[in-house]
């Protein structure tokens, strides 16, 4: 059995990544793919303009969260050349991960029981910014988890090895200054080989690598079952 049926067909409930005592129904899908024709009035530039259009979409739909993303082709990226190449072949511009668009501070929670396997602040313009990688043993599998994003003092007191419980709260939604200047989000992505990365793994990849990816990065969606 591959990681992605384990957890498709065996993970039961729901899955719950941010505050517990926001209600599944205050939940929407959002389309942030290159095709998506109300994209085009966005500054990607920075993140005022891309936040007022995450917020008026919350707003209008009165919804807390929007969701979505995974294997998505988005032109946010081409404002970084933390994603660049000079072949257009090899532009990275696909996520891998799923994200979930709520306000700062809002607290994440461990998808699994699991422990601490590494923390870094990734820096770079369009970047992490604070990052978590959890690692888990379920059954006959280890795989990972990695929660993008996250505030200065989501990783301020953790230790490798650490041990944590599914469902705990580890760490809050950074904000633009720190999590490489995008509207408050979470990154979410499991991941069942690491490849020696240490507090950060692709999270976005080009189209060449799309099949690897979607064999090592399971759909985040077969655990959150949002849809």
């Amino acid at each position: 059995m591959s990681l992605s049926d384990f957890l498709k067909y065996t993970v039961g409930k729901s899955v719950r990544l941010m505050d517990s005592e926001i209600d599944l129904s205050s939940y929407i899908p959002i389309d942030l793919s290159d095709s998506n024709v109300a994209l085009e009035s966005v500054d990607f530039e920075t993140s005022k303009s891309f936040s007022s259009f995450i917020n008026h979409f919350l707003n209008s739909h009165s919804k807390t969260i929007a969701y979505g993303g995974y294997m998505e082709k988005r032109l946010i990226y081409n404002r970084s050349i933390h994603f660049q190449n000079e072949s257009l072949e090899q532009q990275r511009n696909i996520h891998l991960g799923l994200d979930l668009w709520c306000t700062e501070k809002t607290p994440v929670l461990a998808a699994f029981d699991g422990m601490v396997h590494s923390f870094k602040n990734n820096t770079a313009f369009g970047d992490y910014g604070p990052t978590l990688i959890l690692e888990h043993h379920l059954q006959d599998f280890v795989f990972f988890t990695l929660y993008g994003h996250l505030s200065l003092d989501s990783i301020a007191n953790l230790d490798i090895g650490q041990r944590i419980v599914a469902g705990a709260i580890v760490g809050r939604l950074g904000g633009p200054k720190v999590n490489g200047d995008y509207p408050p989000h979470l990154h979410f992505q499991i991941i069942e080989d690491l490849q020696g990365n240490f507090g950060d793994y692709p999270g976005v990849c080009n189209a060449n690598a799309v099949e690897f990816y979607k064999d090592n990065c399971p759909d985040p969606n077969f655990i959150l079952k949002l849809q």
